[in-house]
């Protein structure tokens, strides 16, 4: 084999930078790369030898280059020569430089001249590839389109001219078929450096990507006058997106929905029937999430800011609205507004008031005014005022005593080491099926159901205890409950 692929390299060079899209200066770089590779191969690292290109000649050159030393001195042929052979091939030579002498590229035919042209291609593939790496690093974000090339399992695979992307199923919107030759488009959500070269990932379920086709549909968005400021989708199926306008001349809904809703419908159409809901996003965290959950209408909503969680109340007959098909409304809202949402109904919100007073109640010196006023500061159980500090409670209502509350929480944490000592569970409001308390007074009924729970535990430690006697069962139940003090009839 020789290298004649190294010989008039004029046209080769310019031949390769046209269909690689490189310059010719990255082109020669690397040829002269691959051929440094084979000089090395042949000469090895010990021998100075360079290799340059020689543009008028459009040719590789080698020089080798020695250390001149004294005659006597010489000791290695392979890095140095005599003084005297080197006044022969350059008169101005002294000691201690270093002379070039050039070297025939013919006796690089020895090496396989194959493998040295694929050490040039090789260089030339890495730095294409690093060139369309970087080109779409900075395209990561945006919309682009190709011709699918092949559906594998699992992954479209995308021609996008330069190279390809893939679309793994994750990112596909469930229910689309598509085969070998269609036109499709999606998000650049992924540019990966790999062994083989760049690995585009893109996806047609991604929030952005619904975002970015607004911008390309609605002028209003791409000129930043409407801003989109989050989407949730769940792919195929349904999304929703707020907005809001920095015009107050321009509404930011009517503007993304267009006229008879045609904008929209574009966007709907590229997405497979998705059906959008456009929503104006408001800096008031409560209104914003009325607006999320439309079009179910809220009845009271109870936020907790430290947990970014709220309860929202809505009608009975709003409920299953609210929540939506398989709970897709309220997966949404929780989406879009990064809010945790719990909903109930009207009734279920009563109920759950019933039981947080009744349990509230249980405390001693907590009346149900005093109930009334935990409850509306978010706290429900017994346990939670056994948590807190005094100065969490000096805040609300009927609490501003430093030391009452102090004796509450007391109060509490004594309550609960009762319970468990005495292995009984904390005692439960018992609804009728009116959903109204067994007695008008929650205190009162705490204070009956703990009674009678206490007495029930004496009555089973007695029978355990004492002896069986004869005297009638009734009266043994009858003296238990005595002295619980509980009248039975």
């Amino acid at each position: 084999m020789s290298l004649n692929i190294l010989s008039n390299l004029n046209q080769v060079i310019e031949q390769v930078s046209r269909d690689k899209g490189l310059s010719e200066a990255v082109v020669i770089n690397s040829i002269l790369q691959g051929v440094v590779s084979a000089v090395r191969k042949k000469y090895g690292t010990y021998r100075d030898i360079e290799v340059k290109y020689n543009e008028e000649k459009g040719e590789i050159e080698l020089f080798e280059f020695k250390k001149v030393v004294k005659d006597e001195e010489f000791e290695d042929d392979l890095i140095e020569i005599e003084y005297s052979k080197a006044k022969d091939l350059d008169s101005q030579a002294h000691i201690g430089d270093q002379i070039g002498m050039s070297l025939n590229l013919k006796e690089l035919g020895r090496i396989d001249a194959q493998a040295t042209k694929q050490i040039i291609i090789q260089n030339l593939r890495t730095i294409e590839h690093e060139i369309i790496f970087n080109e779409f690093e900075k395209r990561k974000g945006e919309i682009t389109s190709g011709v699918v090339r092949r559906v594998d399992p699992g992954m479209i695979v995308v021609d996008l001219d330069k190279t390809e992307a893939y679309i793994p199923r994750k990112e596909q919107i469930p229910g689309e078929k598509y085969k070998s030759g269609d036109r499709i488009q999606g998000y650049l959500l992924e540019v990966r450096q790999t062994t083989r070269g760049p690995q585009i990932i893109m996806s047609r379920t991604h929030e952005n990507y619904l975002i970015k086709l607004f911008e390309n549909e609605v002028p209003e968005v791409s000129e930043g006058i409407v801003k989109i400021v989050a989407a949730a989708r769940e792919p195929g199926q349904r999304a929703k997106m707020s907005v809001y306008s920095t015009d107050s001349a321009v509404h930011p809904v009517g503007s993304c929905v267009g006229i008879k809703g045609s904008r929209v419908q574009n966007i709907t159409q590229e997405l497979k029937g998705e059906r959008i809901d456009v929503i104006i996003w408001e800096n008031d965290p409560v209104q914003y999430i009325c607006n999320a959950l439309a079009p179910a209408k809220i009845s009271k909503i109870l936020m907790d800011e430290d947990e970014k969680s709220m309860q929202i109340i809505v009608p009975d007959d709003q409920l299953s609205l609210a929540i939506g098909k398989k709970g897709q409304n309220v997966r949404l809202a929780v989406k879009l507004t990064g809010w945790n949402l719990n909903l109930i109904s009207e009734e279920e919100s009563k109920k759950a008031k019933k039981e947080a007073l009744f349990s509230l109640s249980l405390i001693p010196n907590i009346t149900e005014t005093k109930a009334q006023s935990l409850f509306q500061y978010g706290f429900n159980q017994i346990e939670q005022i056994a948590k807190v500090k005094p100065s969490d409670l000096k805040h609300i209502p009927e609490f501003e005593d430093i030391s009452f509350c102090e004796k509450v929480i007391t109060s509490a944490q004594d309550l609960l080491k009762k319970y468990e000592k005495e292995g009984i569970e904390i005692p439960k409001i018992k609804m009728q099926k009116d959903s109204k308390p067994l007695s008008s007074s929650l205190k009162e009924q705490a204070e009956e159901i703990l009674r009678k729970e206490l007495a029930q535990l004496e009555e089973n430690r007695n029978q355990s205890s004492k002896p069986v006697e004869n005297k009638p069962v009734a009266i043994e139940e009858k003296e238990s409950l005595k002295e619980a003090g509980i009248k039975k009839k």
